[in-house]
């Protein structure tokens, strides 16, 4: 049995390579950093697979498929993504476009070819890597709290289509707040608080995977954001979010 995890060159993706490693499973990496991936390969205590892909381009994410196909893939867990802190009219086009063909497009296409394999084989797991910015608007980041919306809706819709099915496949997303990891680098931002650990992160969520939840939402003070947006009208949390997204220190 084989893992295939996507931007597994560091932070959650990479703790979850070696975790599922440590569990017994062949690992698929892929990223675009390869010095990175190969050093996580040496690392692990399976058979290992690297394969760099630039998963902005939809070509690639189809040679990532017809490349892994053949494993024995029974778990994908859609990781790669990146954000960006700027407002709409201030930020690049080009970054956010760019954006929007990772974070959406990559996970949709590979979701879907996966998904119809899985479903032949009356089993396996695909996890996609959403984010607490799913619940909310996201002022000074909203392309990327739009596109972890997305994740998030079609994540939940999937998953109920395989339940009205009697599938046992497995689907569901992970939305952590803020995550020690590079990701705040390439966002040009200072997150105002904390992350949490990216390695507690990564063995939190495959231990909820496994137990087939939903929605993993690692931290206990995070579990109530989904319930304090519910009961709060859409403008407030506009409101509220644009007071906290101001307390970072941008590029």
């Amino acid at each position: 049995m084989a893992a295939l995890i996507t931007g597994a060159s560091s932070g959650i993706g990479y703790y979850t390579a070696k975790r599922l490693s440590e569990l017994g499973f062949d690992t698929i990496i892929t990223g675009r950093n390869e010095e990175r991936l190969n050093r996580l390969s040496s690392e692990l205590k399976t058979k290992t697979k690297i394969i760099k892909a630039d998963l902005s381009k939809t070509e690639e994410c189809i040679r990532l498929y017809n490349e892994t196909k053949g494993e024995n893939v029974e778990i994908l867990i859609n990781n790669a993504g990146f954000g960006e802190f700027s407002s709409l009219t201030e930020g690049s086009l080009e970054n956010e476009l760019n954006m929007i063909d990772i974070n959406i497009k990559a996970l949709h296409i590979l979701m879907k070819l996966f998904l119809t394999d899985f479903e032949r084989k009356g089993c396996g797991y695909i996890l996609n890597v959403g984010s607490l910015a799913a619940f909310l608007p996201g002022p000074m980041m909203a392309t990327y709290y739009g596109t972890k919306s997305y994740v998030y809706k079609l994540t939940l819709a999937v998953r109920e289509e395989l339940r009205r099915k009697g599938s046992k496949v497995y689907c569901g997303v992970l939305c952590p707040g803020p995550v020690a990891t590079e990701f705040n680098n390439r966002a040009g931002v200072k997150f105002a608080t904390k992350g949490i650990d990216p390695k507690y992160c990564a063995e939190y969520a495959l231990d909820k995977m496994f137990r087939k939840k939903a929605v993993i939402i690692p931290g206990k003070k995070e579990k109530l954001l989904p319930l304090l947006v519910h009961i709060s009208p859409a403008s407030w949390q506009a409101f509220f979010c644009f007071e906290f997204q101001k307390k970072k220190d941008g590029k």
